[in-house]
């Protein structure tokens, strides 16, 4: 699976902003700066993320983006959906026809689209706070560990 650079993007310069934005707007040329990504690009992504109300935009001497939302409400998942970059690692890509000539889907469809409600769900517990924070090495294990102690425990 591959993510596009439409979602990493997004989601680098949304770290970005919440780093630099505590209390005034961030231009995006500093932004694009900072990350070496296209001030074009980040114009386009940050349209839909302003349209999905992840970013605010404030005009004139001083302008930039906000955060829409705080930290722990912003969550990764939002993020790349408002991008519209939906993780879908199925060979049919979502289509309502499967992914062979015939129209049938594959043989592994159900793998790969349990794998892609995987990482939505991974993706949908993970906030912009965590990635700042660093809590995000190890949290798949965590989960893990926990569900393990769990059935452990109801044995």
């Amino acid at each position: 699976m591959k993510l596009s650079t439409k979602g990493r993007y997004a989601v680098m310069a949304m770290v970005d902003l919440a780093q630099a934005s505590q209390e005034r707007p961030v231009p995006l040329g500093d932004i694009a700066s900072r990350q070496e990504i296209s001030l074009s690009y980040l114009e386009q992504l940050f349209a839909k993320l302003r349209r999905a109300g992840v970013v605010k935009s404030v005009r004139g001497p001083g302008g930039g983006y906000k955060l829409g939302r705080g930290l722990n409400e912003t969550r990764i998942a939002d993020i790349m959906l408002a991008v519209e970059e939906p993780v879908d690692v199925t060979r049919c890509q979502g289509k309502a026809a499967g992914c062979l000539e015939s129209g049938r889907r594959c043989v592994t469809h159900d793998l790969w689209d349990e794998l892609s409600r995987h990482i939505h769900l991974f993706l949908s517990d993970v906030t912009l706070e965590d990635v700042l924070e660093r809590r995000v090495m190890g949290l798949s294990m965590g989960r893990r560990t926990a569900s393990a102690t769990l059935e452990a425990a109801a044995e």
